[in-house]
């Protein structure tokens, strides 16, 4: 539940505060709080004679339309009371609550409405998720997002300790007998609205490059392994164990500058040595997420007769480093030269030049996961241009009173919606449909659904900068959240498959199955 802020309990009358507006006493007051800034003048941001502007004077209107609540959050120690017989009308949310703008959550997280497909297990597993997103994930990664360092240690230690690391994998064996954030949910019953959850939760950061930076190889690349690690049962063991114990860090290498989208272009080489017994690898891979840091590389080769894919480990002849794109450096995005690396015969996941099944069979859950992303982040930006339309004051009328605004907030809130419920649907699908026909049935519908929602994606980000005008293009302060967004969202576009290539992967599936009876 929303509370408000926790100020000191005395109180004064605006007569009183009116009477502080001097040379050596400002205050003002903010939503019923009285707050003393004599002291912070010249450390205050936007300089001192803002502040003495609004000296002695209610400054609600002005701060709202300037700062974030979180603003006050911060800067709480300067709040001395309360004006006399006032009440705070602004509600600041805790570490976990729902958001209460209309749109800011799903249908289904929204009291009045109804959904066929949540439990009260999916609703235990959004709070617990919820909660350790706003009080351990983004104070680091609003950090980070600024810095660009890559995520601590400490914080993949608190996430394994967790089970997080765990469930960003999805359903499977691997959860079963592991303690779920203190037992929000079983193992055993996590499926992919679990799965759904988790990676909307912790889109809400805002924080784009830190999210792929947050162990997005190990969700693309460790899902090979416990895939088609079966060959090597010690080795499976081994990687996975130390993966979810964060002691060790693994990525998905099969991207190079030669070959995006067309995985069968790839041009690193692996060829066994006389007496069979290793594989020696060379080429490069370029673009890799989180690759600077990790110590395992699932790899896509090309072998004699085709693809294959090999766990290859850090060590001799493997080099990594970082590239300057356009989100955060938090992310990892690494360039890796394979310069004669001796691999074992034992490394090889699946097949010998049936490597291209193994890519393949990742990327249904790789594009929905990216989906999954997309579609929260695009909310979070129609919840924060709802309320900035609400507060900020413009030609003497607030934004959303003007009908043109109201007309763009119509058209992101309805892209949002589709696209959630079109995913909520894929979902249940998924659910319900052994791997084996998820991968017959679904390639094509998470292939368009992917497009859809990047292209929907623009359209929200276009729209979104229009209302916030300037701050929707500064990185810091009211429109983090909007360019952060308008920055990163081309991401999801890419990766995973280009919309071209995805759009077209969709129809050519449902060609396969067009009944010549029709024609």
């Amino acid at each position: 539940m929303a509370n408000v802020l926790n100020v000191p309990d005395k109180t004064f009358t605006r007569e009183e505060v009116k009477k502080h507006n001097t040379e050596d006493s400002v205050w003002f007051v903010i939503d019923s709080v009285v707050y003393d800034v004599s002291e912070f003048l010249d450390a205050h941001p936007g300089g001192e004679a803002v502040l003495r502007q609004v000296g002695g004077k209610d400054a609600t209107s002005a701060f709202y339309n300037l700062h974030r609540h979180e603003v006050l959050i911060k800067y709480n120690d300067l709040a001395i009371g309360t004006i006399k017989g006032e009440k705070q009308s602004i509600i600041t949310p805790k570490p976990g609550d729902l958001s209460p703008v209309p749109y800011a959550e799903p249908l289904w997280l929204t009291p009045q409405f109804k959904s066929p497909y949540f439990t009260d297990s999916h609703r235990s597993l959004q709070r617990a998720i919820r909660k350790f997103t706003d009080e351990v994930l983004a104070p680091e990664a609003l950090e980070k997002e600024r810095t660009g360092e890559l995520i601590s240690q400490d914080l993949i230690d608190k996430m394994s300790k967790a089970g997080i690391l765990h469930m960003r994998m999805g359903p499977g064996k691997h959860l079963h007998g592991v303690n779920l954030l203190n037992g929000a949910v079983k193992g055993e019953e996590f499926d992919y609205f679990h799965d759904m959850i988790m990676a909307q939760e912790q889109v809400r950061v805002a924080c784009r490059g830190f999210q792929d930076g947050n162990m997005a190889g190990m969700v693309i690349g460790l899902t090979c392994i416990l895939n088609y690690g079966d060959k090597n049962p010690a080795l499976k063991k081994r990687i996975t164990e130390e993966v979810f114990s964060g002691k060790k860090k693994i990525c998905l290498a099969i991207t190079e500058a030669f070959a995006g989208s067309d995985v069968a272009g790839l041009r690193t080489t692996a060829t066994k040595t006389p007496d069979g017994k290793h594989y020696i690898v060379n080429g490069t891979k370029k673009w890799i997420t989180n690759g600077v840091f990790s110590d395992y590389f699932v790899t896509g080769v090309k072998t004699d007769k085709g693809l294959s894919v090999l766990v290859i480990e850090r060590g001799e002849g493997v080099e990594t480093k970082p590239i300057k794109t356009s989100y955060s450096p938090a992310a990892g995005t690494t360039y890796i030269t394979f310069d004669n690396v001796k691999v074992p015969v034992e490394n090889l996941l699946g097949e010998e030049n049936k490597g291209i099944y193994v890519i393949l069979s990742n990327f249904n859950h790789e594009r929905w996961m990216m989906a999954c992303a997309t579609i929260r982040y695009m909310r979070l930006v129609v919840e924060e241009s709802l309320k900035w339309a609400h507060q900020r004051l413009v030609f003497g009328k607030r934004l959303i009173d003007q009908p043109v605004i109201r007309q763009k907030l119509a058209k992101m809130i309805a892209l949002c919606e589709a696209h959630q419920s079109w995913l909520e649907t894929i979902t249940y699908q998924m659910n319900h449909m052994p791997y084996s026909e998820q991968a017959k049935h679904l390639g094509g519908p998470i292939a368009l659904l992917k497009m859809s929602c990047t292209r929907a994606a623009h359209e929200i980000a276009d729209e979104s900068v229009q209302i916030w005008g300037g701050r929707g293009l500064t990185q810091t302060g009211m429109g983090r959240v909007i360019e952060n967004f308008n920055r990163g969202y081309k991401f999801d576009a890419i990766l995973g498959g280009a919309e071209e290539v995805l759009g077209d992967l969709g129809v050519r599936q449902a060609m396969k199955y067009m009944p010549k009876a029709v024609l």
